[in-house]
C-alpha cells in the first residue's frame, strides 16, 4: 500500500480525486472511504470527539456528504480514498443487484435474475440508465428519487439479491477499487427517473399474508411433497428474510420436479408455495420472483423420471 506523501500516494489519488469530482459536478454529494475498502473513513459515533465538525453532535457519514471543490480536493489530494456518494442526499435511488455468494445452493436467483423475472411478471420494462459493475460483479443502476418521495434503503424487498440505496445509505462510486476488483460505468446514459411501478413496489404496505391453501390436484405424491414443502416454508417465519427466502427456494425447487413430470400442474404449485411464502412475512414480489427462478431453472434441467 502506498505510504502517504509519496509519489505512489498522490498517483493512486488522482483516478479517485477525479471520480469525487465528477460526482459532486453531479450534484452528488460524496463521502470519503477507506483506501480499497468500502467503509467510510472517519471516526464512529462511539468515539467522537464532539469537536470540529462534531462540536454540535457526531455527523454521520451521510451527514458529512459534500459537493464543495476545496474540500474534496484536500480530502483525495492527501490519501487515495475510495468515493462514496450519498444517495439521499444526491436525490437518487440506486438499486443494487448483488451476485451469488459462494455458500448459497445452485441455481439460486442473483440480483439480475431476480429483476428480470418480476419484470416479466409484472410486464413491465426497467428503462436504460446509469450503470455501475460493481467490484464482485455486480450492478448499480442508477434512478433519480420521486420528487417529494423520502424513499429509504430496502433489502430484498424487490426480490432476492435486490437491494436499493437511497436516505441512509450509500454506493461505491465508480473508479473506487477493493480486492474484488473496481467499480466501472459499463451504460453512461442519463439517469433516468425511478419507474412508477418500481416507486409503487418499494412504497406499498404489504397487507395480511393468506393461510398456505390445501391442494388436491395431481398425484399422491405429488400432492404429499408441496403439502410438506408448505409446511416447512411456513416454520420458518420467525427466521430472517433471506433464511426465509432461501428455504421458499429451497422448497419450490424439490416440488418442481413433479411439475416437471407433469404430476401437477404448476400454478397449483405456485398459488400455493406463494401462499405459504407470503405467510412468513415475506413481500409477494420477493415470493413470485423466487418461485418463478426456482421452477425455471428445475423443470429445465430435471432428469427423467425413470432416471431420477
Amino acid at each position: 500500500m502506498p505510504q502517504p506523501g509519496s509519489i505512489m500516494t498522490y498517483a493512486a489519488c488522482l483516478p479517485l480525486l477525479a471520480s469525487a469530482l465528477t460526482a459532486a459536478d453531479r450534484n452528488w454529494p460524496v463521502i470519503p472511504l477507506h483506501p480499497w475498502a468500502k467503509r467510510p473513513a472517519g471516526h464512529p459515533e462511539r468515539a467522537c470527539p464532539g469537536t470540529g465538525r462534531c462540536a454540535s453532535g457526531h455527523r454521520k457519514p451521510e451527514q458529512r456528504a459534500t459537493t464543495d471543490r476545496a474540500l474534496i480536493h484536500a480530502t483525495w489530494g492527501a490519501r487515495p480514498y475510495n468515493v462514496g456518494i450519498a444517495t439521499g442526499p444526491a436525490g437518487l435511488l440506486v438499486i443494487d443487484l448483488d451476485v451469488l455468494k459462494p455458500e448459497e445452493p445452485k441455481g439460486a436467483p442473483d440480483g439480475a435474475t431476480s429483476l428480470a423475472a418480476l419484470c416479466e411478471r409484472t410486464e413491465q420494462a426497467v428503462p436504460r440508465t446509469y450503470r455501475v459493475r460493481t467490484a464482485r460483479g455486480g450492478e448499480h443502476l442508477y434512478f433519480t428519487a420521486p420528487p417529494g418521495l423520502r424513499l429509504k434503503n430496502s433489502a430484498n424487498r424487490l426480490g432476492p439479491h435486490i437491494d436499493t440505496r437511497a436516505w441512509g445509505g450509500y454506493v461505491v462510486a465508480p473508479g473506487s477499487t477493493t480486492p474484488d476488483g473496481t467499480y466501472e460505468v459499463i451504460d453512461d446514459a442519463p439517469v433516468a427517473p425511478l419507474p412508477a411501478w418500481l416507486t409503487t413496489l418499494l412504497t406499498e404496505t404489504h397487507k395480511s399474508a393468506p393461510v398456505p391453501v390445501r391442494v388436491h390436484d395431481g398425484t399422491r405424491a405429488a400432492r404429499t411433497a408441496l403439502e410438506r414443502e408448505c409446511a416447512v416454508i411456513a416454520a420458518t417465519a420467525e427466521g430472517g428474510p433471506v433464511g426465509r427466502n432461501n428455504t421458499l427456494h429451497r422448497s419450490a425447487c424439490k416440488v418442481a420436479r413433479f411439475v416437471a413430470w407433469g404430476d401437477i400442474p404448476r400454478h397449483v404449485v405456485e398459488q400455493a408455495i406463494q401462499g405459504a411464502g407470503e405467510s412468513t412475512g415475506l413481500p409477494p414480489a420477493e415470493c413470485r420472483t423466487t418461485i418463478r427462478s426456482a421452477m425455471d431453472w428445475i423443470i429445465s434441467h430435471a432428469t427423467p423420471r425413470e432416471a431420477a
